[in-house]
């Protein structure tokens, strides 16, 4: 049992709040994230330039299946939904290990680099007939890229799929008497109906209720934060990791969902294929992202303020997992009630992203395969053999799960900020707002494939080396195709309306 840190007294607590300045790093971080969408996001929504009488996927390429035209409110809870699995909450508490610099990175990262990665995303695919992130890479970075990218993202779709199956349901075994074999498998039941019935018919009715949960939960520990005075610490760039692991890439890839994810790529065309107006987009897209950082600020301020002296986050960690931080936190925090509830929506942020994450994989593979997927029986084809390797990974470690996971997550990231780039240069937009994440993203994964022990575990000075020419190369391998595309006629983005339309034909995307 792991003991539980003692707080003040009601008249400390009140002494406390009004002692002088406190908690400034975490609620200035809080309102950097908010003013980012309304100045930030603005901008970004002007350098692309949005277009509202144009039709949206969701009305030209409509099947009531995956284009479906559905409001801006459902989309957005939707996205969010998709987005936030256990990525914002299990990241920042392993990442609050090295201290207040984590909260740098979620800042800074969320409004200049994932909210902008998300948005651009979600709009292009938009402007590409609901493309997923491999058919726009075949397009803009070129074919061999759409075959190397399409494996990828099946790759990372099944790791979180299974990541997002695990996770909850050892909370939940922790919860109930009930056995977590039989937890488990009625997940994957869920998944299943979610992956292939009609998006409205399950995800759109019921995710509403989900989001109300998430909010109450993620609200609840910020303010439980504040009002028992917890003692949050103030922005520092000192390494606190016990271990003494390298902030850099470590943090950065430690920390992805919160401030910078991938797989947020394969959900926004979820999205895109039922947004109804491209000026929902900044709200949808870029907004969701902003509130996902906010969620990821909360838990790494929990994690870091909450176990200290006797009981040190790391110990916390060895003894039981994030799993055992969100336990504690939710319980000291709001009570066992309000503990439990506020457990519960942490155990809906991956179900409600594990769910999506193999809807977007039959997705994936049945427009790169080109299998219409208005006949059930074809959804169930492609589905079916996803479940069960799904299954099998779920008996590996979930400590290495999660090590792989984040480097095929930020490396997706690192593709789809190069998609995002190359359509701003195409499109002759300022392009820097994404080129810069994009390098600084590149180097930070090539270092860690280099550094880790699940990559070529080289010493960190020699991993510095090789990332630097790997991302040279990139930049190299950029250059030719910029030159290539610049010489002759390109659409950036493809007619309103497929020229011929008989299911899901996105044979112009394959553009080399």
């Amino acid at each position: 049992m792991i003991g539980r840190v003692t707080f003040p007294s009601n008249a400390q607590k009140a002494f406390l709040l009004f002692q002088g300045p406190k908690m400034i790093t975490f609620i200035a971080s809080i309102l950097l994230l908010i003013a980012g969408y309304f100045t930030y996001g603005k901008f970004v929504e002007r350098v692309f330039v949005t277009d509202r009488k144009r039709r949206t996927p969701a009305f030209t390429m409509r099947d009531d299946i995956d284009y479906v035209p559905m409001n801006t409110t459902r989309n957005s809870l939707i996205q969010l939904l998709n987005i936030a699995g256990v990525g914002p909450i299990f990241g920042p508490i392993l990442g609050a290990l090295y201290g207040p610099v984590a909260f740098f990175w979620i800042v800074i990262g969320c409004i200049f680099a994932g909210a902008v990665h998300d948005y651009l995303t979600g709009m292009i695919s938009i402007r590409n007939h609901g493309a997923h992130l491999p058919q726009l890479a075949g397009k803009f970075l070129g074919k061999a890229m759409k075959h190397v990218v399409n494996g990828f993202a099946i790759l990372l779709l099944l790791l979180v799929g299974t990541v997002f199956v695990t996770s909850p349901a050892a909370l939940l075994a922790n919860m109930t008497p009930i056995s977590l074999t039989l937890i488990t498998l009625v997940i994957f039941a869920y998944y299943l109906l979610a992956t292939l019935l009609p998006i409205d018919k399950v995800i759109g009715r019921i995710y509403p209720y989900f989001g109300a949960l998430l909010l109450f939960s993620a609200l609840g520990v910020g303010l439980g934060l504040i009002f028992t005075g917890a003692p949050i610490p103030e922005l520092s760039f000192q390494n606190m990791h016990p271990e003494g692991a390298p902030i850099f890439p470590l943090l950065f890839l430690t920390i992805s969902c919160g401030a910078l994810s991938g797989f947020h790529a394969t959900q926004t065309p979820i999205i895109s294929r039922t947004t109804e107006n491209e000026g929902n987009g900044r709200k949808i897209f870029y907004g969701m992202m902003i509130t996902e950082g906010v969620i990821a600020m909360i838990w790494a301020a929990a994690a870091m303020s909450l176990f200290h002296g006797d009981h040190t986050l790391s110990d916390v960690l060895a003894a039981g997992g994030p799993a055992a931080v969100v336990s504690e936190v939710s319980t000291t925090m709001l009570g066992a009630i309000g503990g439990t509830l506020a457990i519960l929506g942490v155990i809906v942020l991956p179900i409600t992203s594990g769910d999506t994450a193999f809807r977007s994989a039959r997705m994936i593979i049945a427009d790169y395969l080109k299998i219409d997927q208005r006949p059930l029986v074809r959804r169930l084809l492609i589905a079916a053999p996803l479940f069960v390797v799904s299954y099998a990974l779920t008996h590996m470690d979930f400590t290495l799960l999660w090590r792989y996971f984040s480097w095929a997550n930020q490396t997706t990231a690192v593709i789809a900020l190069w998609v995002a780039t190359m359509y701003l240069v195409l499109s002759r937009k300022p392009y820097l707002i994404t080129l810069i994440p994009a390098l600084f993203m590149t180097m930070a994964t090539f270092t860690y494939l280099a550094y880790a022990p699940i990559g070529f575990g080289l010493t960190l000075q020699v991993s510095y080396v090789v990332a630097a020419i790997g991302t040279l190369i990139c930049i190299a391998l950029f250059m030719k195709r910029v030159r290539r595309l610049s010489g002759g006629i390109f659409a950036v983005d493809e007619p309103e309306v497929p020229a011929a339309f008989g299911g899901k034909s996105n044979s112009s995307l394959a553009t080399s």
